[in-house]
């Protein structure tokens, strides 16, 4: 029988990046996967009017999958949505099928702040707070 999937500790917290942040509670290893980013799955042709209004509230709550799937965690959503964009993140993606894992990009310490590279392209109607010196502080 395959072992359990034993996931690391986090918290939501205040964050110095934007709002809320999401932050290790314990050590976790490179390669670890952290959390699932849940919420609704929908198409991505009903998905847009969605993102548009998120936008307007300076937030990005919609995770495009594929071309056919978007998952909108405003609607059943984790903790995930408060994990930040960084142009220097963290953590990575990784796509399975309709499920979106945030996994350690590197040995992240207890108490670091979580955060993936959103990879927006397009309008990027939000401002990046990453850092000072970002390369994408539009």
């Amino acid at each position: 029988m395959p072992k359990p999937l034993t996931l690391p500790k986090i918290v939501r917290r205040r964050s110095k990046i934007h709002d809320f942040g999401v932050f290790a509670a314990e050590p976790i290893n490179k390669n670890k996967r952290i959390i699932d980013y849940g919420g609704e799955l929908v198409r991505n042709r009903d998905s847009e009017p969605r993102e548009e209004r998120y936008l307007a509230q300076g937030c990005i709550w919609v995770f495009r999958v594929n071309r056919r799937w978007s998952r909108d965690a405003a609607v059943g959503g984790n903790i995930a949505r408060f994990i930040n964009h960084s142009c220097r993140p963290n953590c990575w993606i990784e796509v399975a099928g309709t499920t979106i894992w945030i996994r350690a990009a590197r040995s992240i310490r207890k108490g670091e702040e979580l955060t993936y590279d959103y990879a927006t392209d397009g309008e990027q109607t939000i401002v990046c707070r990453c850092h000072p010196q970002c390369r994408n502080r539009f």
